[in-house]
């Protein structure tokens, strides 16, 4: 059954990654009443990745049974690098084939011209965080994500700290190691992505795996799986001394970065979500590294922040992106109204 008018005004969000395009309608309270996911197809380039936002977008609307005349606004997020007011992508590591890409203008003229907004994917996710997840009751808060690298997102009173070049709240790359330090896939060396993002937390495993340290991930090498953060996290579960002890390193290094953050921000939460949570609040692994983030943040904040600051999982999971964009273009629309 078409949803009810009175639950509207109704926006639709779409977060696009690198693998896959999910693509919700949101009403005006930040339920979800349509949800379509994609691939992003990558390798075909922009036009390929375009076609499937389209009808991924349509999906949403026939279920629904609304047509685009009863969306208010569109939502649209990304990773970065970009540029948020240009409303284009500058050079994402993720959509290479989609480098320089007027994403918000192209998608807003295959709509008619319709109302449509631009922000940083992990900027996105913190919003939905905000105003429907785990930090609704807050006014400010650090949302870290956890994934292939590290995202970060800001928010302080409604404001998305977006930054005078479309950089802001770019915190995996805070540098955690002056001397000596890891490489990142961003070219530079010791930031905390370095130290505790899924891709060189599988590099840092290997390379110790090769120098013949001993672990249970030896013989599930040889049985044919790939390693992989879930891979690390199983063999922990198991009790393998090398994968807990890589898991914990990454939680300290956390605690150092929300440490950083605590003292710059000093927001009401700081949350961590995406994939490579090790299992989230539902796993005794997931709580072990929660605690881990909280026990280096305690050693290194001051006491007041640290007492006072919430340092939990996030609440919204993967939907956490969509819905916060679709959030983002009500947010636009309320402040063009005013």
């Amino acid at each position: 059954m078409k949803p009810t008018k009175d639950t509207g005004p109704y926006f639709v969000g779409v977060d696009i990654g690198g693998t896959n395009v999910k693509v919700g309608i949101v009403d005006d309270a930040g339920q979800t009443l349509a949800f379509s996911q994609a691939k992003t197809e990558v390798a075909k380039g922009v036009e390929a990745g375009l076609q499937n936002i389209y009808q991924a977008i349509d999906d949403v609307l026939t279920d629904c049974q609304f047509t685009m005349d009863d969306i208010k606004a569109i939502g649209i997020a990304t990773p970065g690098t970009m540029d948020i007011p240009g409303g284009k992508l500058v050079d994402p590591p993720n959509l290479p084939t989609w480098k320089g890409f007027p994403i918000r203008q192209v998608i807003s003229d295959h709509y008619s011209g319709k109302k449509t907004i631009y922000q940083n994917d992990a900027n996105a996710a913190a919003y939905g965080e905000y105003w429907v997840g785990g930090a609704r009751e807050a006014r400010s808060l650090v949302l870290w994500t956890l994934g292939t690298g590290i995202g970060c997102g800001i928010i302080i009173d409604e404001m998305i700290i977006e930054g005078r070049h479309s950089h802001g709240g770019e915190c995996g790359h805070i540098i955690i190691q002056m001397t000596n330090g890891r490489l990142c896939d961003s070219g530079q060396y010791g930031t905390l992505e370095a130290y505790s993002g899924g891709k060189s937390l599988v590099r840092h495993c290997q390379e110790l795996l090769d120098t013949g340290r001993p672990s249970l991930l030896n013989e599930m090498l040889q049985e044919g799986n790939k390693l992989s953060p879930l891979l690390i996290a199983q063999a922990a579960e198991r009790d393998d001394e090398l994968s807990n002890d890589l898991i914990m390193e990454s939680a300290m290094c956390l605690g150092v970065g929300t440490t950083s953050l605590m003292h710059t921000i000093d927001p009401d939460m700081i949350l961590f979500g995406g994939a490579v949570t090790f299992g989230g609040k539902d796993s005794v692994l997931g709580q072990r590294f929660m605690n881990r983030i909280r026990q280096e943040a305690k050693t290194r904040a001051f006491q007041v922040p640290y007492e006072n600051t919430i340092i939990d999982f996030a609440e919204l999971g993967s939907d956490a992106g969509y819905i916060g964009v679709a959030g983002c273009a009500r947010l636009a629309c309320l402040k063009a109204e005013k």
